[in-house]
């Protein structure tokens, strides 16, 4: 007959701060997906707003089409760049706030593997596949 109740000795004890330090590392995990997502479209918007500024100076006409909304509107040349310059500045500020959040979050997840990892080593997997 077998004896029932003995641990096979891998199991090991999750305590409330290693469960609180796991569910931290999945939301920086989650954030960090986002944040990658955020970043590749602020670029896009970046470069697209680039390339609509030096089609802009290439531009003959005084009066352009420019998108507001769901509608184009005829409006002057020179606020056209101002408003793509604003634009452009903006999106570029969002972009480098973006990344420093994402140093910042890859530093923070890089501590808790260390702690996790100490504790658990082979039991638990925080690597992506």
């Amino acid at each position: 007959m077998q004896q029932q109740g003995k641990s096979s000795g891998s199991e090991m004890e999750v305590t409330w701060q290693d469960q609180q330090n796991i569910n931290t590392f999945s939301r920086f995990n989650n954030r960090f997906h986002e944040l990658e997502d955020e970043i590749k479209f602020a670029k896009e918007k970046c470069d697209n707003l680039e390339d609509a500024g030096n089609e802009l100076i290439l531009a003959d006409e005084e009066m352009v089409r420019f998108q507001i909304g769901e509608v184009f509107a005829h409006v002057p040349k020179d606020e056209v760049e101002t408003r793509i310059e604003e634009m452009k500045e903006a999106t570029c500020k969002t972009l480098e706030k973006l990344e420093q959040e994402k140093e910042s979050l890859v530093s923070q997840m890089a501590e808790l593997k260390k702690v996790l990892y100490a504790k658990f080593k082979d039991s638990i997997n925080l690597e992506e596949d």
